[in-house]
């Protein structure tokens, strides 16, 4: 099989290409220019072949990059009436970690984060602690040992109790398209009319009230 992968839910952009168990990607920093670049890398790696489905980091992430990233799998799976998946974002942070056990934070601003406890199992992640947007204070510590912390949630709120963490490690969509392989093989995927991106938190920014009451 062979689909395209879009990440953008950070400051990275990054697609790739999943041609039987073959990747090939290409990332690059992008701050709030995902949607100058985005496109353009994905033509670049197609490079005129065909597919036959869009995987994505669906979220929690910055609002605007889901978007980007959501619209462009709706716009290639529409136009060629392809299956699409989301992907979750920490899932996808997890998997680019290469550990088992993964505490996934990702800066949410606002003084938040999304965070959630992954655990690998039978090449699945399975949901320690389940997402969730959370004061950094306030995260909860996940059960056991042998966790390790990833995310630039971590490069902004500190170490959060953990004692390894790796701040700079974010998810691609070299992840995502690792993930979506076996749920595509599975049936899983659905009409570009149902993807959407999974926000876990609808307020944007603090309100100029909100601000002025801030410490």
């Amino acid at each position: 099989m062979r689909f395209a992968a879009i990440e953008t839910s950070t400051e990275w952009c990054s697609v790739a290409v999943w041609d039987d168990g073959e990747i090939t990607g290409i990332e690059r920093r992008a701050g709030n220019r995902h949607s100058e670049f985005a496109l353009p890398m994905l033509e670049r790696l197609l490079n005129n072949i065909s597919i036959e489905a869009v995987a994505f980091g669906a979220g929690p992430g910055a609002f605007t990059g889901l978007r980007i990233a959501c619209a462009l799998a709706q716009g290639l799976a529409f136009a060629r009436n392809l299956p699409v998946i989301g992907i979750s974002t920490l899932e996808a942070l997890a998997q680019e970690s290469g550990a088992a056990r993964v505490v996934a934070c990702i800066d949410a601003r606002m003084s938040e984060v999304y965070y959630a406890a992954l655990e690998k199992r039978a090449g699945r992640w399975h949901e320690a602690i389940a997402a969730q947007c959370v004061a950094p204070k306030s995260a909860p510590r996940p059960p056991g040992e042998g966790w390790v912390g990833c995310g630039n949630g971590f490069a902004v709120y500190g170490n959060m109790a953990m004692s390894r963490v790796f701040p700079d490690v974010h998810p691609t969509a070299l992840a995502v398209a690792q993930l979506a392989a076996p749920r595509f093989a599975a049936g899983e995927g659905v009409d570009a009319a149902q993807a959407l991106p999974v926000y876990l938190r609808d307020k944007v920014a603090f309100t100029k009230e909100e601000l002025e009451r801030r410490p």
